[in-house]
Order: C-alpha cells, then structure tokens, then sequence
C-alpha cells in the first residue's frame, strides 16, 4: 500500500507542467531502484519529445594548465607546486582541432584552460579565426573570467559558445572555495553577470554545477537546478566533486554517482529543450557505463577529450582521471561505441542548442 501511494506521488510531480523547490527536493531523495528507474525513464522520455535522438559531440581541447586562481577545489589552481605546467602554442591548438574535425568529424571544438594570461586577446582571437579557416566547425572557450571586452572580440572573431560554470547557487558555499573572495568582494556575482553579459553578445551559454560539494545540502541542489532556467542558458554540464589530494580539500568526501544521474534526471524534467552532457566524472566514478546511464537518463551530449596524450595526466581538475592515458583517436572511438550502445545517432550539423 505504501508503495502504490509513493508511486502515485512519483507519478504527479513527474506529470507536472513546471516543478517547484520541493517538488525537485522530493525527486532528489528518491532511493528505491523502482522510483528511480521511473524518475530516469520519465526523463528520457522528455529528452527525447524535447530534444530528438541525436547525440552532439565537442571535443575538449585543454591547450594550458596554467592558472592565475586558487580554487579549494580545483587540481590545477596556482598554489599546487606538484603539478607539471603545459602550454600549447597557436600552432598546435590548430593541428589538434584540424584533426579532431577533418577526422573525426567532430563540428565543436571548445577551446579549454586555466586562467592564464599568457594568452592575450591576440592570441585568443588568433586561434579561433586560423580554426575557423581551417575547420568547419564551431569554437567553443572555457577559459574562465575575462572582460566583457574581450568577449566581444572573441565573438566578433567567430566564437559561439562559452562553458562558464556557476558552480553552486549558494553564494556562501561559492565564496567559501574562492579565496580571493575575501579580496574580492562579491564573486558570485560578478560570476553571474559575467554569463549575463555573454549572453546579450551573443553567445550560446554553457554553465553547470558540482554535486556533492562539501557543506552542500540537497536544497542547494535544488535551486541549482531552477537556477539554469533562472539564467535562461543552452547548456548544462554537471558532475560530481572529486576531490583533489593537493587542495584544500583533500580529505573530503566525494560525490556519488546517484545522486549525480538524479541531478541529470531532474534537470531534464525541468528544464526541457536544454543540452545536458554526459560528463567524464560521472565515467570517473563509473567507468564502466556512467556516460551511457547519463545518456539514457535525459542527457544528450558528449565532450570527449581531443588534447594529446601527453599533456592529458597534467591537466586534472580532480584525480584518476578516466582518460588521460589514451589518445584522441582512441576517445574518437569510444565515443562511437557509447552512441551504439545506448541505439542513438550522432547529430548532425554544428549541433546548436534550440534555446
């Protein structure tokens, strides 16, 4: 009886027209496998009515390890003495994309880094147009926090899509992993005009969280989730924290892979015509099929690794990496299989987002 009366709860909040706070609380504390597999089906069903069959691929290139930050988090931040720096010069950001789209078909590369001033607004723009000459396809950049000047160039360039995550919609769990924040006063939400901005330029906006952050709660997670919509972005990338035994951090318990698919479940549910990806750390956690369950649980995007082989064990935002010993043509090929596996099919086109 209580089984048929929690179903039947299940059943109304994921038939919904819009979700609220605690409707995505109750979703997130789902635990039974039968109300979970429902949860997943439901938002595949909804990927699929919203978004098609088709899977994108971008391919990440991670061109410098170097970073101005100290993020508690993050395993290439500045203060990390035990990390091997890299930096790819423009020359070979353009080989390693020519080959990433001449043959392996992939039509984003996004243009990945660590804060590193090194790379001007020249050299920036350099490397998308001398891409953008060569390759058809679309640049992508991850390269944090620059001005809104420089954004504009960079799109007047050619540039369409950024990846600028928000981390969390908790302003004091923000600042407590930036310690420039005590500096710097107001990062948050400096952060989110920045990806404001960026979308009045122009740009189609990437963003996304960590789940399983130390101190946060499942109400956090929550408004998270209602926070893409608040943002009005095109894509969600969302993955659990690792952490990274040279950080702060180090020591903390990590995110989980369930609660990492409910979030990808649940943002699908709310957030209907968004892209959402299967992130290398779900794979981390679970190698074994994380990117296909996430691909069968409402997401519909992938972004394998097209950086060589050996800068890949230098650029580790968190540790045991899946990946990094292998090369681009071997993700080229992973990637193929993960698309059959889960009965789906590459997209077609530069796989610009609906929104």
């Amino acid at each position: 009886m209580v089984k048929e009366i929690c179903t039947s709860e299940i059943d109304e909040i994921l038939n919904k027209a819009e979700l609220g706070k605690e409707d995505i609380i109750f979703l997130l504390s789902l635990n039974k496998k039968e109300d979970l597999d429902r949860l997943y089906e439901k938002a595949d069903e909804i990927r699929k009515e919203n978004i098609g069959d088709d899977i994108h691929v971008r391919g990440i290139l991670e061109f410098s390890n170097y970073c101005s930050n100290d993020c508690f988090y993050c395993g290439i931040r500045k203060s990390n003495s035990k990390l091997k720096r890299y930096r790819i010069n423009p020359t070979g950001v353009l080989s390693i994309a020519k080959n990433a789209v001449n043959k392996f078909g992939f039509r984003t590369v996004l243009l990945q880094s660590g804060e590193d001033d090194f790379y001007t607004t020249e050299i920036i723009e350099g490397m998308i147009k001398s891409i953008l000459k060569e390759c058809d396809c679309r640049v992508a950049l991850s390269i944090g926090e620059r001005t809104v000047e420089e954004y504009k160039r960079f799109y007047d360039a050619g540039a369409r899509r950024i990846l600028i995550r928000f981390e969390t919609s908790n302003t004091k769990l923000y600042e407590k992993l930036h310690p420039e924040s005590s500096i710097t006063k107001n990062s948050f939400e400096k952060r989110i005009k920045l990806i404001k901005k960026l979308k009045e330029i122009g740009y189609q906006i990437g963003t996304g969280l960590m789940i399983g952050l130390p101190g946060q709660r499942i109400e956090d997670l929550a408004e998270d989730v209602l926070f893409y919509n608040k943002l009005g972005v095109n894509m969600a990338g969302m993955g659990p924290f690792i952490c990274h035994p040279e950080t702060p951090l180090a020591g903390s318990t990590d995110g989980t892979f369930e609660m990492s698919l409910k979030m990808i479940a649940v943002t699908r549910i709310v957030c209907r015509d968004i892209f959402i990806s299967a992130t290398t750390a779900l794979q981390t956690l679970n190698n074994a099929n994380g990117r296909e369950l996430a691909l069968q649980s409402g997401a519909n995007l992938l972004m394998p690794n097209i950086t060589p082989k050996k800068y890949r064990e230098h650029y580790q935002l968190y540790p045991n990496k899946v990946c990094i010993y292998e090369s681009p043509y071997d993700c080229a090929d992973c990637v193929t299989g993960v698309v059959k596996s889960v009965l789906r099919k590459f997209g077609e086109g530069y796989g610009d987002t609906i929104r």
